[in-house]
């Protein structure tokens, strides 16, 4: 059986537990903000690596676009 002992007034012991809590409530909340911005972080880089390969591919195709119509044009000198 456990026997719970109930402090009064500890004075100095109370404020220190107090300013404990108050700084653990805020260490809670600060890592409750930091996974909230992680999360939207790693979605925009998400976003932006598939917007990178998209325009990866925009600039293949439009490379292959210009040495074909390079390759069409006449040569200098016939």
């Amino acid at each position: 059986m456990t026997t719970l002992i109930f402090l009064k007034d500890n004075g100095p012991m109370d404020a220190d537990l107090k300013s404990l809590e108050e700084r653990v409530t805020k260490l809670i909340a600060l890592c409750g903000q930091l996974r909230d911005e992680n999360v939207e972080l790693r979605q925009e880089v998400t976003r932006l690596h598939q917007e990178s390969q998209s325009l990866k591919v925009n600039m293949t195709q439009a490379s292959v676009q210009l040495e074909r119509l390079l390759s069409a044009l006449p040569e200098e000198g016939r």
